[in-house]
């Protein structure tokens, strides 16, 4: 279906104290085919050069006060500037280009003194001869109080964006528009600002400047505004003015320029993007059963598309003008901690349930070939797969399985995962993934959810058991009375003869004797609860305003790689004297083939029903994690490939299962994480929400192959140093992970309203376009969804845990049929909306 692109001129919102920018702004529209006749009926960009919208603004309450006055406003729709058309776009670039005025990394704050520099710089420059003070006149217009010094802009274009949250403004950017009586020809300066400034509202974090200066009579395609046009049209491009910030010179700059325009004069046509769309289960045409008797056709799609980019999964950010080494760098360091320590710390949960079976050094083992593998071979290689407690937890139960019926473990650990394997393969075959289209976003963050409130219990589990064992009063370290009488004997002549002149001696008795040991608990809490603050205090600096922006990010990236090290030396270091819990390493061999000789056949075919239940949750867990790395938010470009990747964990599992590794799969949320990471942001501040919009996002193979390398060669880091990380560091690396998954989950949004007052609401689009009752309402039911599954989750009989992925499935029909029924199937897409 077509689309039509309109740019829509408003008035900008009048700051209340300051320099404002009242003038026009322009909104990017689509209409389809069926509202175009409509809206060229109404439409003033056909019909009207302008409409006037009067609007009374009283500066002060009262009118008789000085200061008061009447401000005339008015809104102009008009098009955006098309460059494949309109040859007039070309040749303004191409005058400015010529005679460029630019001003890189301009260090003036206010608004008045960056447009006297551009104006200076122009006239030195030779490009212009005029007044300053009067061209500076003609850019503000009179508040209305000659004893305040308030002015506002007279005409201004900026950018703002039509989305479901309403009007979104492109705050980084102004373009001021003036016609000057002196001038004989147009002039054009653009000033780059070194750190974002704030002018007021809708204008928060302006960082570009565009100053448009024409005579008043000239040709219609001339104008002041038609200039302007084209420059805001370039400069509406998110990923645009991020390439501008790394321009070194003005050549580099004026570089971009032209590459823009490149850009922009590329026929409107995408069908990489609607091919994209029709590849994903998530979207396209609604699901039919034949979809499934084509076996082999989604793997056979996937493979075609993401084949022909694979080159760039290793070139991207290396080769090139674009180069992202020290983001790669700093991702790669973040992953490499963000997946070893979670590999230690379910590793050593697997050795505790198969009594040694599976240790830590065959989880960091399998995670480096597991890693590398996926890392080389899938067609999204931002998702990060893992072991993780769901499969550390069915490795435990059937642990309990093979002890209550006397099977050998290795054999029939292999044998489920076969199983399991088998099953994954079919899937991915028989396109089962398109069932993804069931899978609403609500649901996902459910699940999402439930995860990162996993990795809190975890953590909180580990630290009560350490509690439970270690914090009491003192204690006799043997039951012998002999020994113990023996040695009191020993410590009172000991003190009798070294404190005879003292009043009231003290006895210490030996810790060979006594044990007290409240400090060792306290101790873990505080290194467990310092880890997360360090770590999301450092991860937040990218917000604040300290040092400058490339330390930050740079900080920021490194933020949980710096807090585990801290908190590893300041545990095993400064408290030296204090013994903290640590994990365990065996001797012996890491691969060892499981004998298939042990099982009977009914003991394979039992295996069967666990192998699928294995499939189930794997499928889920492989799917939404996926699903929640390739949200539109994110603004991946390369598509998806869920039926491959399905099947290539099925590959995967098949080898993990016959070498005794543990299994893995997609992880959240280190796939999000990871996406992140590698992004590229831009920020605004609305209403006086801080917002954070992602640009790009590198698409590299080569910072999770390179983690998942460094984390083979820590196998030979064992035991030391890798036993100086204490268990409750990596209890707070899951405190982490967890509080860092929160961000842009919905629920967790809608949530935290349920404790806000209304007028501290965010303006997101459930928020414009729903009823609060129906808001709460729905977040209510998806808090039950989620008790019930953290009920049966982490309830503490394993067999119960079986039937988790089954209880996964059944919020599908709950979403689909149930919730219609209490809240309108309307107001449930709009709070589903994959956009925020």
């Amino acid at each position: 279906m077509e689309t039509k692109k309109v740019l829509h001129f408003v008035p900008s919102e009048t700051p209340s104290t300051g320099t404002s920018k009242n003038g026009y702004v322009f909104q990017e529209m689509e209409l389809q085919d069926g509202e175009q006749e409509d809206y060229e009926k109404a439409s003033p960009v056909t019909h009207k050069d302008h409409i006037y919208d009067n609007q009374i603004q009283i500066s002060a309450s009262d009118p008789d006060a000085p200061g008061f006055g009447l401000l005339n406003t008015t809104r102009k729709y008009v098009k955006p500037m098309n460059f494949q058309e309109e040859v007039r776009a070309h040749r303004d670039l191409d005058s400015f280009l010529a005679q460029a005025s630019i001003l890189l990394d301009e260090k003036a704050a206010t608004l008045d003194e960056v447009l006297r520099r551009m104006l200076t710089h122009v006239v030195e420059d030779g490009h212009g001869c005029c007044d300053v003070d009067e061209v500076i006149n003609s850019l503000f217009t009179d508040a209305g109080g000659r004893e305040f010094d308030i002015h506002l802009l007279s005409e201004t274009i900026q950018g703002v964006t039509a989305t479901s949250t309403g009007i979104r403004y492109q705050q980084s950017w102004l373009c001021i528009l003036s016609n000057v009586k002196s001038l004989q020809r147009r002039h054009v300066c653009i000033a780059r600002l070194e750190r974002p400034q704030n002018w007021g509202v809708n204008c928060c974090e302006a960082r570009y400047v565009i100053l448009i200066l024409a005579p008043p009579r000239t040709k219609s395609t001339k104008t002041a505004i038609e200039l302007g046009r084209t420059f805001a049209t370039m400069f509406s491009d998110i990923s645009f003015r991020q390439k501008l910030l790394e321009a070194k010179t003005q050549e580099e700059f004026k570089q971009e320029l032209v590459c823009q325009r490149q850009q922009l004069s590329i026929n409107s046509e995408k069908p990489v993007v609607e091919e994209m769309e029709d590849s994903d289960p998530r979207r396209g045409k609604s699901l039919q059963c034949k979809d499934f008797f084509k076996a082999g056709r989604g793997v056979y799609n996937d493979l075609c598309r993401r084949l022909p980019l694979y080159p760039s999964d290793f070139t991207d950010g290396i080769t090139g003008k674009d180069r992202c080494l020290l983001k790669y760098t700093t991702t790669a360091i973040f992953l490499y901690i963000a997946i070893l320590l979670p590999a230690i710390a379910f590793g050593s949960l697997n050795d505790e349930s198969t009594r040694g079976e599976i240790d830590v050094q065959k989880t960091i083992v399998g995670q480096s070939i597991g890693g590398v593998i996926y890392s080389l071979f899938a067609g999204s290689p931002l998702v990060i797969p893992l072991t993780t407690a769901p499969l550390a937890i069915f490795i435990s139960v059937i642990r309990g399985i093979c002890d209550d019926y006397n099977l050998d473990f290795d054999a029939f650990y292999a044998c489920i995962g076969l199983w399991n394997s088998l099953f994954l393969i079919l899937g991915g075959l028989f396109n089962v993934s398109l069932l993804m289209k069931l899978f609403k976003r609500s649901t996902e963050e459910v699940i999402a959810l439930f995860i990162s409130i996993a990795f809190v219990g975890d953590a909180v589990k580990g630290t009560i058991k350490i509690f439970q064992h270690f914090y009491h009063g003192p204690m006799l370290a043997t039951a012998n009375s002999t020994l113990v009488l023996q040695e009191i004997t020993e410590v009172l002549e000991k003190m009798k003869n070294q404190t005879e002149n003292a009043e009231h001696p003290s006895v210490f008795l030996p810790e060979s004797l006594v044990l007290c040991s409240r400090e060792r608990p306290v101790l873990c809490l505080l290194l467990m609860l310092g880890t997360l603050w360090l770590g999301y205090a450092l991860y937040l600096i990218k917000r604040s305003p300290y040092l400058n922006d490339k330390i930050r990010e740079v900080v920021s990236d490194c933020a949980l790689p710096i807090s585990v090290v801290i908190f590893s030396f300041i545990g095993s270091y400064l408290f030296l004297d204090i013994q903290l819990p640590v994990f365990s390493v065996h001797d012996g061999p890491i691969f060892r083939f499981p004998p298939f000789d042990k099982l009977t056949g009914m003991n394979t075919l039992s295996a069967v029903g666990l192998g699928f239940l294995l499939a189930l949750l794997i499928f889920i867990d492989q799917n939404i994690v996926i699903s929640l790395t390739h949200v539109p938010e994110h603004k991946l470009l390369k598509g998806t490939a869920f039926h491959w990747d399905l099947m290539l964990t099925g590959f995967i599992n098949i080898l993990m299962s016959c070498l005794g590794l543990p299994w893995m799969h997609a992880a959240f949320p280190h796939s999000s994480l990871h996406a992140r990471q590698l992004a590229k942001v831009e920020q605004h501040v609305e209403n006086g929400h801080l917002y954070t919009t992602i640009v790009s996002v590198k698409e590299t193979r080569l910072t999770s192959l390179v983690a998942n390398i460094l984390i083979g060669l820590s196998a030979f880091m064992l035991p030391i140093p890798l036993q100086w990380i204490p268990k409750p560091v990596l209890y707070g690396l899951f405190l982490y992970i967890a509080a860092t998954s929160l961000d842009g989950n919905q629920m967790v949004d809608r949530m935290a309203l349920l404790l806000k007052e209304q007028t501290s609401y965010p303006p997101t689009h459930y928020i414009r376009r729903v009823p609060q009752r129906k808001v709460h309402y729905f977040t209510g039911l998806q808090m039950i969804q989620l008790i019930v599954l953290c009920a049966f989750g982490m309830y503490p009989l394993p067999y119960m845990k079986m039937v988790f992925p089954l209880l996964m499935i059944l919020l599908v029909p709950i979403r689909t049929s149930l919730l219609p029924r209490v809240i309108d199937a309307k107001y449930l897409d709009i709070m589903d909306a994959q956009h925020m």
